[in-house]
């Protein structure tokens, strides 16, 4: 929680402009596609339109300021999502689900009720229902990513993608140490504590991350292709292959990051001779400044805006690897926030300190299972307050829907 408490209006307006984010991707569905599971493993795209408010009104209206409920059902109905092993799909059916026009009216209702309720309610709480809401921008555009195209309404402009040679550079870095975490009295989740210091050695790292270029001679070699690949009839290298964009397939950008699961990035490091970033390792590539200090962002210590990266909701999808350049790290390592989430090889687990929330003990405990892997950095549907250092993604190996990539390093 920030130690300097932001005022009602600016409250109000972050809530609205979260809300705008999560509305503008339920009006990018056409009716067929509301009852629909694009993602096996997640539940069908209904249950989202009631989750997020759901959430809001158990968080900040029955656990904070014991407000009586109005629609038990539903507050039970929409308050958890699923995680399952990928392969496992839920079965339940279209028809066991409420109507549009009544989950749109149960909305409505909780958000007024909760606006009324804002200036009552522990800031902590507030922070955690903006966070989690902007979350959901990005899984659940995840989830209609994989919608088939007719089942979705949008022309945006495409991000323009070139064939130049790109010199793969293996950036050194210094040995040193990482500060991981964030302060304590300033707003994160409960994986994010305690604040601490790690020792790293020196190592190198890629300059870039992988590109669908370089990964595409591993699926030549034998490879599984990446979820977000198809293949179409072709003579020529590397035509046979598209990329299934948010709203169109384009030809494979050759220089864009590939978009993989940790297992398919840990297998091609191998299949290099090198390594997937460890989570200190990251921080050191990202923060560290050749004076031995750490700054707040790769490239200094502004608020971060579009020009530094694809982040932020700037793209749909994802750009070239070195298309942003104003965002190198002060290293010379580019892209370590923004085009997508990074893969680490650390495994998902408590910092020394770590204490779950009494509001939410599940949120990162439940994960704490060495089956899941830390991300860092950010994708294109990444909002920026995730841009903080010390925020921590985490996925499945398996996962394959994620918008994730990676680089590699040499110890």
């Amino acid at each position: 929680m920030s130690t300097t408490p932001a005022p009602p209006w600016v409250i109000y307006d972050r809530m609205e402009s979260a809300r705008s984010r999560t509305d503008e991707l339920f009006a990018l569905l056409t009716p067929a596609a509301v009852y629909s599971r694009p993602v096996p493993e997640r539940h069908r795209l209904i249950f989202y339109l009631g989750h997020l408010e759901a959430f809001d009104w158990n968080l900040i209206c029955r656990k904070s300021l014991d407000i009586p409920s109005f629609h038990p059902r539903f507050d039970k109905l929409f308050e958890f999502g699923i995680d399952p092993p990928v392969g496992k799909a839920a079965e339940d059916q279209p028809a066991e689900w409420p109507s549009v026009e009544e989950v749109l009216a149960y909305n409505r209702r909780v958000r007024r009720i909760i606006d009324d309720s804002l200036d009552r309610a522990p800031e902590q709480f507030i922070h955690v229902a903006l966070e989690h809401r902007l979350m959901h921008a990005e899984t659940f555009a995840y989830l209609i990513h994989n919608l088939p195209y007719d089942q979705k309404s949008a022309s945006p402009v495409q991000p323009l993608h070139h064939h130049r040679a790109l010199a793969s550079k293996m950036i050194e870095i210094p040995a040193g140490y990482a500060t991981l975490g964030q302060k304590a009295g300033e707003f994160g989740w409960d994986n994010e504590f305690d604040q601490h210091r790690v020792a790293v050695p020196a190592f190198t790292v890629s300059k870039y991350k992988v590109t669908n270029g370089e990964y595409l001679k591993f699926v030549e070699e034998g490879a599984a292709p990446p979820h977000f690949w198809t293949k179409r009839a072709g003579n020529q290298p590397g035509q046979k292959w598209l990329y299934r964009g948010m709203f169109a397939e384009i030809p494979l950008p050759l220089k864009a990051p590939a978009y993989v699961t940790y297992r398919q990035a840990a297998a091609y490091a191998r299949w290099v001779g090198k390594d997937l970033l460890t989570e200190p390792q990251f921080h050191r590539a990202a923060f560290e400044t050749p004076d031995q200090k750490e700054r707040p962002y790769p490239w200094g210590s502004t608020v971060p805006d579009a020009p530094h990266g694809n982040f932020d909701f700037h793209h749909w999808d994802p750009v070239d690897v070195d298309a942003t350049l104003a965002g190198d790290s002060a290293l010379g390592v580019s892209q370590l926030y923004g085009n997508g989430w990074e893969w680490t090889s650390t495994p998902f687990g408590p910092f020394p300190g770590f204490q779950p929330f009494p509001f939410y003990p599940g949120y990162s405990k439940n994960f704490f299972d060495e089956e899941h892997y830390v991300l860092k950095g950010a994708s294109p549907r990444t909002a920026a307050c995730f841009l903080r250092p010390s925020f921590r993604n985490w996925f499945r190996p398996d996962y394959p829907y994620v918008y994730a990539s990676f680089r590699l390093t040499e110890n």
